[in-house]
């Protein structure tokens, strides 16, 4: 009866701690939502710019120089109904050119990652030319990521796409850019989702500090944090989850430049 009680005993503890250690990895985000695929979706594509894709640079969402911050020429202006007033800056989406005698038949699918704003153009109808007016769901594509699924002598094509996971290299980068009150931050190689919901930053002499949307992919707060090391919280608007990036920028940090965190959907 010892022996069982003892064996009883063992094993109730072991259980709890089991339980314990899992709430706990919960609670510090150690279980990671993954971004799953969404569904397919009926859409149409046109391209912007020539082959260099140098008209793609810049853009709504602000990455800068596509070349030199990862995303190459494989990327998409979307239409204001997908692009979501900017919190869809950094989605990833696969694109099949659809019945259309223009489709390359030989290519099932290309990959682009949404990096600016194809406005509305209302002085044109919505099926002659103002290809992006609500409720159209659209894609303005680099010229080289078009001519993978289809002829561009085409202009326009159906297309079916759905949202899939962003693989990226690395963690998570933030681009300065304000003054010593004013902290504006790109976010950039985001994978997962993609996306960003919220924001927070830390001073190594401050809590956490709330980060306003501005504008595309860029976060800012009204705050003196300079002289100070610089963490940042990041929640994902698709998955929701939340992760940190420690220390990211040294106390001595300056606009301008980039830093590279150690973090990153998944």
């Amino acid at each position: 009866m010892a022996s069982f009680l003892r064996s009883f005993g063992f094993n109730f503890i072991l259980v709890v701690l089991i339980l314990a250690i899992a709430g706990t990895s919960n609670a510090l985000g150690y279980t990671h939502p993954i971004f799953r695929p969404g569904p397919w979706r009926l859409a149409h594509a046109t391209f912007y710019g020539d082959e260099s894709a140098s008209e793609t640079m810049g853009g709504a969402c602000g990455y800068g120089n596509l070349f030199s911050n990862g995303y190459g020429t494989d990327t998409a202006a979307l239409s204001s109904t997908l692009f979501n007033n900017g919190y869809a800056c950094g989605t990833c989406y696969q694109i099949k050119c659809y019945n259309s005698p223009h489709c390359y038949k030989y290519v099932p699918f290309t990959t682009v990652t949404a990096t600016n704003l194809c406005p509305p153009n209302w002085s044109q109808d919505s099926n002659n030319g103002g290809w992006c007016n609500p409720p159209r769901a659209h894609f303005d594509m680099s010229k080289p990521a078009f001519m993978k699924i289809a002829a561009w002598k085409a202009g326009i094509v159906p297309v079916l796409f759905r949202r899939v996971p962003c693989i990226k290299p690395g963690g998570i980068r933030f681009a300065f850019q304000g003054n010593g009150y004013w902290l504006l931050v790109y976010v950039m190689n985001v994978a997962g989702g993609g996306d960003i919901a919220s924001m927070w930053v830390k001073g190594t002499r401050t809590g956490w500090i709330s980060m306003s949307h501005n504008w595309g992919a860029s976060y800012q707060a009204f705050a003196t944090l300079g002289g100070q090391a610089l963490s940042f919280k990041i929640q994902s608007y698709s998955t929701k989850e939340t992760i940190i990036a420690y220390n990211v920028a040294p106390a001595n940090w300056n606009v301008g430049l980039t830093y590279k965190s150690n973090v990153n959907f998944h």
